[in-house]
C-alpha cells in the first residue's frame, strides 16, 4: 500500500502563519501536523508516502528530507501551479500505483485525527468501487456536511449529511480521464462514482479537525499538551 499526503495548499486561513512558513510544517503539541500522518502511515505499513507542494514546498523537503528518521520513504511531487486536489493526485499517481486497478490512502496534510492505526489500515474497496471515504459528524464552521451516508454507501444527495474528513482510500482509475499537469477538483470525481454506487464510506467517532485558522491550531496544541 502505498500513501499520499495532501500539503500543497496556500493557508491562506493560517496567515500571517502561513506567510514564512508552509501550513503542514505548523506545529502542535511540540510536532509539525504532517508528521502525524507520516508517523500513522509508516506505523501501518504503508510502503511509501507521497508529499505534493507548492507554496514554500523546499522547506517542507528541507525538514523531512527522504524519510529515513520516519523509517517510510517520502517522494515529492512539486507544483509549480496550482493543480487543486484531484489534479495534484493526478500529478503524482505514476508514483502512487503501477496500474489502473491499485489502491492508495490520500490523506488532507491539515486535518489531525485520533482515528486508530487499525481503522486506517482496515479501509478496503471491493473491485466495482473506486473510493472509500472517512465521514464525521458536521463541524460548526461546516454545518450543511458534504455527503449523505446509508449502509456503507456514499451519495452526493440525500440526509443527514456528514463532513468529509479528508482521509479516503481511492483506486488510480478514479483519475484515470484527467490529464496530467491540469488543475481538477476532487469532488466532481467522487460524485460522478456516486451516481454508479461506486463509492463507500465509514462514519468515524474518534477525536477530528481541519486546522485551518489559527484558532484551531492554538485549540489541538493546548489538547496534545493536555492543557484543556
Amino acid at each position: 500500500m502505498r500513501a499520499m499526503i495532501l500539503a500543497a495548499g496556500l493557508g491562506t486561513r493560517m496567515r500571517p502563519l502561513t506567510l514564512t512558513r508552509p501550513k503542514p510544517l505548523l506545529k502542535a503539541g511540540g510536532k509539525a501536523l504532517i508528521e502525524y500522518h507520516i508517523e500513522r502511515l509508516a506505523r501501518i505499513g504503508v510502503e511509501r508516502i507521497v508529499i505534493n507542494h507548492a507554496w514554500l514546498g523546499e522547506q517542507i523537503e528541507a525538514e523531512l528530507g527522504d524519510g529515513e528518521r520516519f523509517g517510510v520513504p517520502l517522494l515529492y511531487s512539486a507544483e509549480t501551479e496550482p493543480l487543486e486536489t484531484a489534479g495534484g493526485i493526478r500529478q503524482a499517481l505514476p508514483m502512487l500505483a503501477d496500474d489502473e486497478h491499485e489502491c492508495f490512502l490520500v490523506v488532507n496534510g491539515d486535518v489531525y485525527t485520533e482515528l486508530s492505526d487499525d481503522a486506517l489500515s482496515a479501509l478496503s474497496l471491493s473491485p466495482e468501487q473506486q473510493a472509500h471515504l472517512l465521514l464525521v459528524d458536521n463541524p460548526p464552521w461546516h454545518p450543511t456536511g458534504d455527503f449523505h451516508l446509508q449502509g456503507g454507501h456514499v451519495a452526493a444527495e440525500g440526509c443527514p449529511r456528514l463532513t468529509f474528513a479528508g482521509i479516503s482510500l481511492l483506486r488510480a482509475s478514479l483519475f484515470s480521464a484527467l490529464i496530467p499537469g491540469q488543475p481538477a477538483a476532487l469532488a466532481p470525481l467522487l460524485r460522478e462514482a456516486m451516481a454508479i454506487d461506486a463509492v463507500c464510506g465509514t462514519q468515524i467517532e474518534d477525536f477530528w479537525d481541519d486546522i485551518g485558522t489559527p484558532e484551531r491550531l492554538t485549540a489541538l496544541d493546548q489538547r496534545l499538551r493536555g492543557e484543556c
